[in-house]
């Protein structure tokens, strides 16, 4: 005979007399809610053990090593690496998220500072930086029994950032780089009959894969789309009361926690309802990873006018004003301001509708730093060719590149309405240019302010702010766990992992230290 609830006497059947009670759900459409979770009204809860803010490829590529998807090395396998292939060996049979990723990855070198990162890498593709053409070592194999409940929280559908990038920019990375675990992307486009362009592929065909990838590996039940986490504090268990709260809850309930470990993780946030209107949730969690990424929050240059209506920090501006013709061959130039691989795209966007261009940036042309001179011509001619036009075709001299001008070396100090833009170069000297519209392109930061102090005390440098290159969360290069905060775990770029390739490692470093560690009921 079933138990009433004793903690708020709603006479309902209890799920469970000690945890609380286990009210019908409220009427919400399948897309918005994953199976296997329900919105409940609680006084006291079981935590998820795992809930995944980002749902771009770090936190793909743990949704799937969380869903009981387990590397072993394959039989008959044998890694070019003599001595990672010695230690290989050692442990036959044994899953590589059950082994220690630090002895394996002892050793390693490669274009990663993650050792985890580079094993994975390794792993899954062999010789692949000298350009070979050696098969994974890796099998996988389904254990439903190793797999852990987990949400993946997410603005957009699956694919992250990728889906705020043009489908038909060019990747950066080959595309077999961009690839998850035991689905090759060359497979995929294979199968699409596509073809790369110089090994690499356009971002439409990148998103496209991996909300491919969610949904050939059974993973769509994980996520959770169109929800924006608003904060996330740790509670201590015993003092949590969410009466009057709508929370996800899994229906699953847990053994009592140990007496060294009382607290969880608060996740609140909101998420729009089928009638469009927001609905706020509040998730409790056992660990809490993040993998947000840097692309929601472009940096500013801090001069006056930056707030006009015609200055944007997104490529995406240009594209709408070129379908909507604010801009055309006639226009007076767009200015774009960045010496990067982005302000590079939008100057060949322009330049492929014959928009004319003031391009300024502040390095100097032959600067080494620059990404240019880091990349193979071979592969990225059309980043050479930008490249080239920032030498050939500078304000001081001129050149053949019709309809463009670099300003190496030059500073923004103001935009004003009437669309004048005022410059110093490196001698104090001004400049002012009509436009028709400004691009400031000159990266990201992560957006971390659902943490306190927007994560400042994770980082690295806790006085300074948090950046992917500068600044990265400080985390254990083993579990990727954050040093300052138990049980919260950072991957991907904020973790100081910038290309797909590698965030892998991360989500691989994640899933082996929750592995390791679980608990299972009595």
């Amino acid at each position: 005979m079933s138990k009433t609830c004793s903690d708020c006497q709603c006479n309902r059947p209890a799920w469970d007399y000690q945890l609380g009670c286990f009210h019908r759900p409220l009427d919400l459409p399948s897309a918005k809610m994953p199976a296997g979770l329900k919105l409940h009204i609680t006084s006291k809860q079981t935590p998820i053990p795992v809930v995944v803010i980002g749902n771009g490829p770090s936190g793909i590529c743990l949704s799937y090593l969380l869903s009981g998807y387990t590397p072993y090395i394959r039989e008959g396998a044998e890694h070019p690496n003599p001595i990672l292939q010695r230690k290989l060996v050692e442990s036959p049979g044994t899953a590589i998220t059950l082994q220690d990723l630090e002895y394996l990855s002892e050793g390693l070198e490669g274009r990663s500072s993650s050792p985890a990162s580079l094993l994975f890498d390794t792993l899954l593709r062999p010789e692949t930086d000298f350009l070979g053409d050696v098969d994974s070592v890796l099998t996988w194999k389904l254990e439903p029994e190793k797999a852990i409940a987990h949400l993946v929280l997410g603005r957009d559908p699956p694919g992250g950032a990728w889906n705020a990038i043009e489908g038909s920019m060019i990747t950066l990375s080959r595309g077999d780089w961009m690839g998850l675990p035991d689905l090759p992307f060359k497979e995929w486009i294979r199968m699409k009959r596509r073809n790369l362009r110089n090994d690499r592929s356009t971002a439409g065909d990148i998103l496209n894969y991996y909300r491919y990838y969610v949904k050939k590996k059974g993973l769509e039940e994980n996520f959770v789309s169109g929800t924006m986490v608003t904060s996330v504090v740790k509670v201590n268990k015993s003092t949590v009361n969410c009466r009057e709260k709508e929370i996800f809850q899994m229906e699953v309930p847990y053994a009592e926690d140990s007496e060294e470990d009382r607290s969880m993780f608060q996740v609140n946030g909101f998420f729009e309802n089928e009638f469009g209107t927001k609905q706020d949730f509040c998730v409790y969690a056992e660990k809490v990873i993040l993998a947000t990424g840097t692309y929601d929050s472009p940096s500013w240059l801090g001069v006056q006018g930056e707030d006009l209506p015609f200055v944007s920090h997104q490529i995406s501006a240009l594209e709408e004003a070129v379908k909507t013709h604010q801009v055309n061959p006639h226009s007076d130039p767009v200015l774009i301001i960045g010496a990067g691989l982005t302000a590079a795209d939008a100057v060949l966007l322009a330049h492929h509708y014959n928009i004319p261009v003031i391009h300024a940036f502040r390095r100097r042309v032959n600067d080494p730093a620059l990404i240019f001179n880091q990349l193979p011509q071979v592969m990225y001619p059309e980043y050479h060719k930008v490249h080239q036009m920032m030498k050939e075709q500078s304000v001081f001299k001129g050149g053949p590149y019709h309809g463009y001008i670099s300003l190496p070396e030059h500073y923004v100090t103001s935009f004003h309405s009437d669309k004048k833009c005022n410059f110093k170069d490196k001698l104090g000297q001004c400049k002012t240019f009509n436009i028709s519209m400004v691009l400031i392109l000159i990266g990201s930061n992560p957006n971390l302010s659902f943490l306190p102090n927007n994560g400042t005390m994770l980082a690295i440098a806790t006085n300074e702010p948090v950046n992917s290159k500068r600044n990265p969360l400080d985390i254990d290069l083993f579990t990727y766990e954050c040093i300052q905060e138990k049980g919260l775990y950072a991957v991907g770029p904020l973790a100081g992992d910038y290309f797909v390739r590698f965030v892998q490692g991360g989500a691989l470093a994640v899933a082996s230290s929750l592995i390791k560690s679980q608990k299972r009921p009595p």
